[in-house]
C-alpha cells in the first residue's frame, strides 16, 4: 500500500460541545479517539484537562522498543528510554520540553507501566513560542481501554494510532475543531 505522507491532514471532531470522545479523520480513515476530561478548549491552561483547539504540526514520535517493533512512519521516530520525561512545571526553563529523569522540577515520566505511551506523537501545541502555563505534554498516544478521557491529549487504540503513523510526516497537521 503506497501512501503519500507530505501534508496529510488529520481532523479531530468531538461528538458534542463538551465531548470527551471524538472522531479522528485522515483521508478515508475514521477512528474513535479520546479527548480531555473537560472537553476541548480554545484557551488551554496547564492542568485544566482540556484538549486544545487549533491546528498543530506533528513533530516527532517515540515508541517503547521493549513492547513493539519499530513502527512505520515518516516522522522522526525514537525509542523511549526509562529516564525520558516531559517537563510540566510552568516556571521551569524546560517547560513543555523533553527532559531526563531524575529531574528537579515536575516532569511526567514517558516510560510508563501502563501502555498509554507505548507510542507517542508530539504535537506542536504551545511550542513556538512556549508560553508558561498554557499547557504541556500534549500528545497523540494510546488510549485506555474503553477510550476513556485523557488529561488533554488525543488518544487512539494502538492499531489505529499505528495506521495513522504510517501516513503522517513532519508536514502533517492535526486540526482539532471546537
Amino acid at each position: 500500500m503506497k501512501t503519500r505522507a507530505d501534508g496529510v491532514q488529520l481532523i479531530v471532531r468531538g461528538l458534542s460541545a463538551r465531548a470527551t470522545v471524538g472522531i479522528i479523520i485522515c483521508g478515508n480513515l475514521r477512528f474513535p479517539c479520546a479527548l480531555g476530561w473537560s472537553g476541548r478548549s480554545t484557551n488551554k491552561r496547564e492542568g485544566d484537562g482540556a484538549t486544545p483547539v487549533g491546528a498543530f504540526m506533528l513533530r516527532e514520535a517515540f515508541y517503547r522498543a521493549d513492547r513493539l517493533a519499530r513502527p512505520r512512519s515518516h516522522l522522526p521516530l525514537t525509542p523511549l528510554r526509562m529516564a525520558d520525561g516531559w517537563c510540566d512545571d510552568p516556571p521551569d526553563r524546560n517547560y513543555n520540553r523533553q527532559v531526563c529523569h531524575p529531574y528537579l522540577a515536575s516532569a511526567e515520566y514517558l516510560w510508563r507501566n501502563d501502555h498509554l505511551y507505548d507510542v507517542i506523537v508530539v504535537m506542536s501545541h504551545n511550542q513556538c513560542p512556549c508560553i508558561r502555563g498554557r499547557g504541556s505534554a500534549i500528545f497523540m498516544h494510546v488510549a485506555m481501554p474503553g477510550i476513556t478521557p485523557t488529561a488533554g491529549c488525543v488518544a487512539l487504540r494502538l492499531p489505529h494510532l499505528l495506521r495513522l503513523l504510517e501516513r503522517i510526516s513532519g508536514r502533517s497537521v492535526l486540526r482539532i475543531t471546537a
